[in-house]
């Protein structure tokens, strides 16, 4: 009888197998992989494919930032024209290329909130991973932190990520600067990449789509074999299985209390104490206090996709997205002014003149931030800012609402008043 490891083995050598022959490679018999030319590309590596030197071919001169090009041909625009002017696009140069040759030429990305992490999530990474074909693949989660729909940090989201998903613990990147998809395809071109996959979920594909291709070819970026926005499937809110499963049902589990509905929604590989580990640090991200009691929290705000009606209600009365408020784009991480509104969606305008549209529904408010000034932050200056001061105290009540107003403050009554009896 065969050994359950050695049929596991040998399933994952079969898929090794078949990808290499969708490439042409060519095997040396003990793990090795060659092109037509003959050239060493790859190894098997942990039952998948890891190809050698990926960003740069035998024979090839390592690929050039661009970074600089671009910042001359802003330079060189008339009157130093806005950010959405276009370069002439390069010939496509596919001629001749083999699938081995746009592989490596090829980025596939995911950029989503992840907050938190589900079943439905485990999905998205597959399809990504089909996509990719054996070629690069870098997942990048959010990084906006606020108590509503982001209740956990960039950090804690990672570390969680790799935990349910350990066949893209290297792929999930864990980068402060990855702030939008528009940064992830900047970064991208200046890696030298070719052609760029970008894998979402159904319900989003029209809106990266847009984004994408309206700038590819722009100063930010050029891709000259171009930019596929691809699905990873439906998504239903009221689908049963995975297709049925978002982050806005376990937020909304978490206010409810409901552990049992919050772990349904989470992969079976992660155990019961990591699910009670993220339930909880989603609870106190969303500043819920009271362990075991349901708290009232307003539906529309924290699953914006479950309680629609109430957020169009809002939105017509103008009581939220008013024209000039600062919004961030929850799919895509891009933010800026609103400039129009619409039946149920908002033209926005980012600081570099990056039109964006966005569903009523995908977004989030933001705070406006006095900029940091030559004083210091907010136009204090730095000596009357240092700890252990009168000055830094008067500073630090000027920071929270209601606090101003104290004028006379003794410190010395202030902790014999509290000063433990």
């Amino acid at each position: 009888m065969k050994l359950f490891s050695r049929f596991l083995t040998e399933a994952e050598s079969s898929k090794v197998a078949d990808q290499a022959r969708k490439l042409n490679l060519k095997s040396d018999g003990h793990g090795g992989w060659y092109d037509s030319r003959g050239e060493f590309v790859a190894k098997t590596e942990g039952g998948k494919l890891k190809f050698y030197n990926q960003r740069q071919r035998a024979g090839q001169d390592p690929p050039q930032n661009r970074g600089g090009q671009q910042a001359q041909a802003a330079t060189q625009a008339k009157g130093g024209a806005a950010a959405t002017a276009t370069r002439e696009r390069k010939p496509k140069a596919d001629a001749g290329k083999s699938d081995l040759d746009r592989t490596l030429d090829t980025l596939t990305v995911v950029f989503g909130r992840f907050n938190p992490p589900t079943a439905g999530h485990e999905k998205l990474l597959n399809a990504a991973e089909k996509a990719a074909a054996g070629g690069d693949l870098k997942i990048y989660p959010s990084r906006t932190v606020e108590p509503k729909k982001n209740p956990i940090d960039p950090d804690m989201k990672v570390s969680y990520m790799r935990k349910m998903f350990p066949k893209f613990e290297d792929e999930i990147i864990n980068d402060p600067e990855m702030r939008s998809i528009f940064n992830v395809l900047i970064a991208a071109n200046d890696e030298g990449y070719k052609s760029i996959n970008i894998v979402v979920g159904a319900d989003r594909l029209g809106e990266f789509e847009s984004l994408a291709t309206k700038y590819n070819g722009s100063e930010y970026f050029d891709f000259p074999d171009g930019i596929r926005t691809i699905s990873a499937g439906p998504r239903e809110d009221d689908a049963e299985g995975v297709e049925g499963i978002s982050s806005s049902k376990l937020r909304k589990a978490v206010v409810d209390d409901d552990f049992k509905a919050f772990k349904k929604g989470l992969p079976k590989s992660i155990d019961d104490g990591d699910s009670q580990a993220l339930f909880d640090a989603v609870r106190t991200g969303m500043q819920i206090k009271k362990v075991g009691k349901k708290e009232a929290k307003e539906l529309w705000q924290i699953a914006p996709r479950l309680d629609q009606q109430t957020l169009r209600e809002k939105y017509v009365t103008k009581k939220i997205f008013r024209i000039n408020d600062i919004v961030e784009n929850l799919n895509t991480g891009m933010v800026g002014e609103i400039i129009r509104r619409g039946t149920n969606y908002l033209i926005c305008v980012t600081k570099e003149n990056v039109m964006f549209k966005s569903w009523i529904k995908d977004l989030n408010e933001q705070t406006k931030i006095k900029p940091v000034t030559k004083t210091g932050a907010y136009g204090v200056s730095a000596n009357k800012r240092e700890v252990g001061t009168s000055s830094h105290r008067k500073y630090a009540q000027s920071m929270v609402p209601g606090q101003e107003e104290i004028k006379n403050f003794n410190i010395r009554e202030f902790i014999n008043k509290y000063r433990k009896k």
